[in-house]
């Protein structure tokens, strides 16, 4: 239904209901109607006019408000700002838009000298404007018209147009009586036709003006308007001046050159030798890389602008016969280059393809089939028997050399290849061999192949201490880890090698790697040593782990074989020493005897490290604590007849070094640091998994107690451990080494008045049932050689084996998706630096300051993880777009040291930009590469032959003379004209006032949109 027959119904409608009454009436007489016509109720059409009035005044659009007149360019370098809402014409819903430069409004003073000066609209003043012609990036009717601020209406709906001329008239009607009510001078436009046609009409009114903007568009140019002489006849009769001679007509003209074809330019790209991924170097891609580059030309056309930006019209001749237009002579030049959309980038599709593996849910044994883990299991426990006995026996450690890469297989891995055929494998031998290799150097039988990636994870090292050490703020891993790398060589296994299915069979195999080291006490390289460091992700935290209980086991096991070699070349002097002493002394006194010697051969507890927890392991624990119980027993009993007593039946165990000046407070003796255990590293999910138990144990006393013992295991450790070094201690003398600020000594004045100084505990420590009191009660004299371990490698061991080998691809994805943005981020750091584009490092600080923030979580957000590598992906594109750009314009063979920096400045400026000056036009240097570019285009189009390159530029004279006028350079692909004038209308004795009229000529395009005004004072 139409607005103007909606708007028709509502007397028909009313006088339904007034015959509806008199019906009423007449049947019933009784009853009393009063009929009540009310002609002052506001239609759609006057509610509609209201609302748009009622926007206006909300947007403070009222009266004039004169701004600064614009600068050059302004159109295209200011911000534009936007206001939206939403009314409605009955049920028809228009949407109404204010958009609007922002500038600074003149002050009062400014502002009445404007209003002296000139009281046309700020439109008007617009209109006449030859700063801101064909602005590059604008709204259209920006470029149409020139206007730094306007309101549009427009259907809401994408779907809905105001296509017949009845509602037009009525919109247009609507725009001028609230124009009119409001006083608004800011142009009000209506879109009417559908919405990809762009047509508007519109107005602007001011005191005693008014300009109308029309517009024609069509498909095909008529031929008598298709040139500079045709349409000055158009702008002449539609302004329809009254005087004579006619005033003159200011021209500006573009013709837009498009470029599409690179016939002589190949796309410098290489794309990657997939073949070659295995040959000569370790991993042809080269392992530890990502690749970088667009597999096409990310450059799809070339546009070239021609202006003449100030012409009369009779000083060119521009018609169906001739013309003076030659873009060669055109005064200004200027470039802008349109980007192919999506261009395929090799680092990009790595990304992608790689995160897709985040949103996958099949398990290794689901891609993969039966578990190898499982068949090694069900292996090694066929005879259980042949189990138990090797568990019984006396075999010393085999200790096998790390030479080649066979050793480094493990068993189960045979069994996979014996069950799993070759061909089914998703990574050949030739390749699975290549990642191992990479993965564990220290396997490289050959030196020169192990100090070549010894040297490329040297070099990333450097490049990481540059200042772009990113794996902190990442939380991912070192650059030189073998984290790192598993991530770098599981990316590219996806992309090339099974996707996901050999994501899953390197997973494996890496895995059993891991159980094969751990078996064979190798250590894993390209992880730091020490603790996991929390900074990174949680499977090179896990990694690190794996690599302390290896560590801890071949310690022990080192230990284990030197115990066992010290004992059979002293077998009889052992013999010897047993049939003397005692069974329960004899242990301590071998241990005396070996601590006899110099101090300086003390051993140390990194020398120590766990080697000797096996002897409290073997050794039956009812002997060990009975023992322990005895020596116990015998010193508290004999406690009070001294300390030299007790010193003589507790021989002093575990020392590594005296303290300093220090002395036993009872008994005088120095006081030494016990040799202790180290704490148990952890990780970060164990440290979490840690606070949550404690958490639960809740605030009561009860709760709290149960706290305070549980994280006293290590405080109980180190006081046994005292204790066996220090034989007639107290818990004063390890509260001063342990925790000096709560051992106080301060002078007093005793009662005779003497100055003494008195020691005691501090006052936490004198709290009743003070935790460190009742560890000191409960601790025996044990040295840290024969206490139960701390930390338990090969519990921690199995749980980290465990752990990795419950990991699904996605889960794996997941942890190393840190490591992936990180090394695609050096990447793009990298071939940045090369090309030194600011845009690009604009990103790459945006993307380090958002990523930080959401890797520290364990669980990001994907969509915004989405986002970074679409960032990322963007970098690329802009780089690839630099070096087609430099192909292109030959920079590289340029010669001209000055000529050269031009062309980077300009090939810079056209990735900043969006359109670029060229100096000179086409008499410049860069001027002249883009003629022969154009010219060569043109000549492989029609098969003429191609322009040498080296050919120097050429002047427009010698161009006509020697090809004949302009046959090489291409046609234009676009025209557009603006005409201006200042004449009176309608009446010669009007004021003059401003008209303009746009013309747009395209192939399938033709549009006029004409902007003109009028005097309304007297009309």
């Amino acid at each position: 239904m139409s607005l103007h027959q909606e708007a028709g119904l509502r007397p028909q409608c009313t006088a339904n209901k007034q015959t509806d009454f008199k019906m009423a009436a007449d049947s019933d007489p009784e009853s009393e109607v009063f009929e009540i016509t009310d002609f002052t109720t506001a239609s759609e059409w006057e509610r509609f006019v209201s609302k748009i009035e009622e926007v206006l005044n909300n947007w403070k659009l009222i009266g004039s408000t004169a701004k600064i007149p614009l600068e050059k360019g302004e159109l295209t370098s200011g911000v534009w700002e936007e206001k939206s809402d939403e009314i409605s014409f009955a049920d028809y819903k228009f949407s109404i838009t204010h958009h609007y430069l922002k500038q600074e409004a003149l002050t009062d003073k400014e502002f009445k000298v404007e209003s002296e000066e000139d009281a046309l609209p700020e439109a008007m003043q617009d209109l006449l404007s030859m700063n801101n012609d064909f602005p590059p990036r604008a709204h259209c009717l920006v470029r149409w018209y020139g206007l730094r601020e306007f309101v549009v209406i427009s259907p809401a709906a994408s779907s809905d147009a105001v296509i017949s001329e009845s509602k037009c008239n009525i919109l247009l009607s609507s725009i001028s009586i609230a124009l009119g009510n409001t006083g608004c001078q800011v142009t009000l436009f209506v879109q009417i036709q559908q919405k990809s046609r762009r047509m508007y009409v519109g107005a602007c009114e001011g005191p005693g003006v008014r300009t109308d903007f029309e517009m024609i568009h069509l498909r095909k140019v008529p031929n008598q308007y298709n040139h500079l002489s045709g349409l000055l006849d158009i702008f002449k009769s539609k302004i329809g001046c009254p005087l004579t001679p006619l005033p003159p007509i200011s021209v500006a003209i573009r013709f837009t050159y498009v470029l599409q074809d690179w016939q002589q330019y190949s796309w410098p790209q290489q794309p990657p030798d997939f073949d070659a991924l295995v040959g000569g170097e370790v991993g042809g891609l080269e392992f530890g890389k990502l690749p970088f580059g667009a597999c096409e030309d990310p450059i799809s056309e070339l546009h070239l602008a021609t202006t003449w930006p100030h012409l009369t019209e009779g000083i060119i001749v521009d018609n169906d016969v001739y013309s003076d237009l030659d873009a060669l002579q055109a005064p200004q030049w200027s470039v802008r280059v349109r980007k192919a959309d999506n261009p395929q980038c090799l680092l990009g599709d790595f990304l992608t393809e790689f995160f897709k593996l985040c949103r996958r849910k099949e398990s290794t044994d689901e891609l993969l089939g039966r578990s190898a883990f499982e068949d090694e299991s069900k292996a090694e426990n066929a005879d259980i028997s042949q189990a138990l006995q090797k568990l019984t026996e006396p075999t010393a450690v085999h200790m096998p050399r790390l030479s080649t890469m066979s050793n480094m297989v493990h068993s189960a891995r045979k069994r996979i290849h014996r069950h799993r055929r070759v061909e089914e494998s998703p990574i050949s031998n030739e390749v699975l061999n290549s990642i191992l290799l990479f993965l564990f150097p220290d396997a490289v039988a050959d030196a020169f192949n192990a100090k070549r990636s010894a040297s490329r994870g040297s070099n990333i090292a450097t490049f990481e201490e540059e200042g772009y050490s990113l794996y902190s703020q990442f939380k991912s891993a070192p650059s030189d880890s073998l984290t790192y790398k598993l991530a770098l060589c599981l990316c590219m296994v996806n992309f090339y090698h099974g996707g996901m299915r050999g994501v899953a069979h390197l997973w494996q195999e890496f895995v059993l790697e891991m159980r094969y080291r751990l078996e064979n006490n190798y250590l894993v390289p390209g992880l730091a040593t020490g603790p996991p460091d929390l900074k990174c992700c949680l499977l090179h935290q896990k990694l690190q782990m794996l690599n302390c209980c290896i560590e801890r086991k071949k310690a022990r096991d080192d230990g284990r074989k030197q115990a066992t070699e010290n004992a059979l070349g002293g077998s009889m002097e052992r013999k010897a020493s047993n049939s003397k002493g005692t069974p329960e002394c004899s242990d301590n006194k071998e241990f005396v005897k070996e601590n006899k010697g110099e101090p300086s051969q003390q051993k140390s507890w990194e020398s120590w490290s766990d080697s000797e927890d096996e002897f409290f392991e073997c050794l039956s624990d009812t002997e060990e604590l009975k023992d322990s119980e005895m020596k116990e027993g015998t010193a508290k009993g004999e406690g009070k007849d001294g300390g030299k007593k007790e010193t003589q039946k507790w021989r002093p165990e575990g020392r590594l070094h005296q303290h300093g000046k220090l002395t036993l407070l009872r008994t005088g003796d120095p006081l030494y640091i016990p040799v202790t255990q180290e704490p148990a590293p952890m990780t970060e999910d164990l440290l979490e998994e840690q606070s949550e138990v404690l958490a639960k144990l809740g605030t009561s006393a009860e709760g709290a107690h149960l706290r305070a013992r549980m994280q006293s295991a290590c405080l109980l450790s180190d006081m046994e451990s005292f204790k066996a070094a220090n034989p007639g201690c107290c818990l004063e003398d390890f509260v001063r080494w342990y925790s000096p600020r709560d051992y106080i000594e301060e002078e007093v004045t005793d009662e005779a008045g003497d100055k003494v100084i008195r020691k005691e505990l501090s006052a936490r420590m004198k709290i009743p049932g003070n935790m460190w009191v009742e560890a000191w009660e409960t601790a025996k004299p044990i040295p840290a050689r024969r206490q139960r371990r701390l930390f338990d490698d090969t519990r921690e061991a199995e749980k980290v084996l465990h752990y990795l080998v419950g990991l699904k691809p996605a889960d794996l994805t997941r942890h190393l998706l840190p490591c992936i943005l990180h090394a695609a981020l050096l990447k793009v750091k990298e071939e940045e630096s090369i090309e030194d584009i600011p845009s690009v490092r604009k990103i790459i600080q945006h993307i380090i300051t958002h990523a930080s923030k959401l890797l520290r979580y364990s669980n990001p957000d994907i969509k915004k993880l989405e986002e970074i590598i679409n960032q990322i992906i963007a970098s690329e594109a802009i780089i690839a777009r630099s070096r087609s750009l430099q192909a292109k314009f030959g920079i590289k063979k340029c010669e001209k040291e000055e000529e050269r920096e031009e062309l980077e400045r300009f090939v810079s400026s056209l990735l900043e930009e969006p359109e670029v000056p060229v100096i000179g036009a086409g008499r410049g240097p860069t001027g002249s590469i883009i003629y022969k570019l154009f010219v060569n285009a043109q000549r492989a189009a029609t098969l003429t032959p191609i322009e040498d390159e080296s050919g120097k530029p050429v002047s427009s004279d010698e161009h006509r003379s020697s090809s004949g006028a302009l046959s090489e350079f291409p046609p234009p692909t676009g025209r557009e004209i603006i005409l201006r004038t200042t004449v009176p209308r309608p009446a010669p004795y009007s004021k003059s006032l401003p008209q303009r009229m746009y013309c747009v000529m395209l192939k399938d395009d033709f549009r006029l949109a004409g902007a003109f005004s009028s005097d309304t004072s007297f009309f």
